[in-house]
């Protein structure tokens, strides 16, 4: 039975109607919404008043070529996505289709898994941009927010209820969550949303002062307490009057401040170091940890009093890498704020970029993604992040479950997923050989012989005709000495 798609619309394109309907046939039996047209003018005809998604197209055809197809396409529907089928496998003819404008080609004898495989690849890039256009639209107005969560996901929605929930209560917050998740933000969404917005947000992280610096700047000190106290020093705890107390990594405290924490929190009463008088605390404390502190306590490296204490509100941070969908929100919401500091007219991200970002782990969480959008907006000379902007880690991943679930549906081998990727790479480049070949961190002999296909007798089978393959070695033997 075939599977459930979204509504999108295949135009095929041959003069041969055999061919054609062939072609219409399989793709419609795969669950899509195909139909065909038997020469280049009738497929500009029927697009003026029917719209595609997709043009899938033979090369040789009478009176227009398919290169001449697409080019027209280009100019007149450029939202449209062209695959090109062609029965030659030289190098020249794929860089011709993708400087012609095509997504992708595809050499003949044609199977139709290999197809099927190449339009849901066009389909996700349709479904991508969509993506990417809508997400323009959306960012706007958080992009200047002074406290903004920003994300769609369940994982984060479920964080954004919770803080709704609890920012009008004075209860103690631990706020855990892997480093760069935006815990300290959360604390600013508690604190903005709370009745002490109007009052002070001061923080530290406690494991970037040293131990014995850390209680002069919690509780302040007098004059003459210890050397170099010149003078009285008000602590955050005083700063922060009836506001916040945000102690980030509040799990490096050594345990003797444990001790003097724990204190304060019951006593809500502040003695400053030296001093002889105490003061009342007024601010409402959170906290915020990246170490599993329940671990922290049975290891005895964290007092499991002062554990209680702090943990009368958990608060979750899920990682980025839960987060589905939220990526590319993140990303153009931190694009829209970078570019605007920069001063540089950077408005959106490329689909082939998009896609490396979305399928990218981000092991340092959103703190990762953020400088990577910083990078990737001061190295930009286009109006769009491309794939020469990201950082190479992010070029040379790889999504195993994704490269699985391909091989599946697919079914191909790893030679073609190969060859596959490195005309995707070819077609983002336009056609640039060389800047490809330094994409893919290969040199340019190497991208020709990825580029050649891995002829297998009786592989699959063929629903197009067979036109005579020609050796890529006479590809490279005409092009070397040329340089782009």
């Amino acid at each position: 039975m075939p599977r459930q798609r979204a509504a999108t619309a295949i135009l095929v394109v041959d003069d041969h109607v055999e061919t054609a309907t062939v072609l219409r046939e399989a793709l419609s039996a795969t669950g899509f919404d195909a139909r065909s047209a038997h020469s280049a003018s009738d497929a500009l005809q029927q697009l003026a008043l029917r719209r595609a998604d997709i043009v899938v197209t033979d090369v040789n055809m009478a009176q227009m070529s398919g290169l001449e197809l697409c080019s027209a396409l280009r100019a007149g529907h450029p939202e449209i996505l062209t695959i090109i089928i062609t029965g030659t496998v030289q190098l020249d003819s794929a860089v011709n289709a993708m400087r012609a404008g095509a997504y992708d080609y595809i050499p003949k004898p044609l199977k139709v898994a290999e197809l099927v495989a190449a339009v849901e690849r066009a389909q996700d890039e349709v479904t991508l941009k969509l993506e990417l256009t809508r997400l323009r639209a959306e960012t706007v107005a958080t992009a200047s927010a002074r406290v903004a969560i920003v994300g769609k996901s369940a994982a984060i929605r479920a964080t954004i209820s919770m803080i709704e929930r609890v920012a009008a209560s004075d209860a103690t917050i631990l706020i855990a969550g892997e480093s760069g998740t935006g815990k300290e933000l959360v604390a600013r969404a508690l604190h903005a949303q709370s009745d002490r917005a109007a009052e002070p947000f001061v923080a530290i992280n406690c494991g970037a002062v040293p131990g014995p610096l850390l209680e002069s700047e919690l509780f302040g000190h007098v004059r003459g307490a210890f050397t170099d106290a010149k003078s009285d020093r008000t602590g955050l705890f005083a700063q922060a009057g009836a506001g916040t107390v945000f102690l980030d990594e509040i799990g490096e405290l050594p345990l003797d401040m444990q001790v003097k924490l724990l204190r304060v929190l019951q006593e809500r009463r502040v003695r400053p170091v030296g001093g002889s008088e105490e003061f009342e605390v007024r601010a409402r404390v959170m906290t915020a940890s990246n170490r599993d502190l329940e671990h922290e306590v049975t290891e005895k490296r964290f007092r499991e009093d002062l554990f209680y204490r702090i943990n009368v509100v958990p608060i979750l941070v899920p990682p980025l890498r839960v987060r589905e969908g939220d990526v590319l929100l993140l990303a153009q919401h931190f694009l829209v704020r970078i570019a605007a500091h920069m001063n540089k007219r950077v408005t959106g991200i490329t689909p082939p970029a998009a896609r490396k970002l979305r399928d990218y782990d981000w092991p340092g969480n959103v703190r990762e993604l953020e400088n990577c959008m910083e990078r990737a907006v001061a190295l930009c000379r286009f109006s769009e992040i491309t794939l020469d902007d990201l950082p190479p880690r992010i070029l040379t991943a790889h999504d195993a479950l994704a490269d699985e679930r391909d091989a599946l549906e697919s079914m191909v081998t790893i030679d073609e997923k190969a060859r596959r990727y490195v005309r995707q790479v070819l077609a983002a480049v336009n056609g640039n050989k060389s800047h490809a070949a330094r994409v893919l961190a290969i040199d340019r002999r190497s991208l020709y012989r990825r580029l050649e296909p891995r002829a297998t007798a009786g592989a699959g089978l063929g629903i197009v005709g067979t036109d005579a393959t020609k050796e890529a070695s006479a590809a490279r033997s005409s092009d070397e000495g040329t340089h782009e």
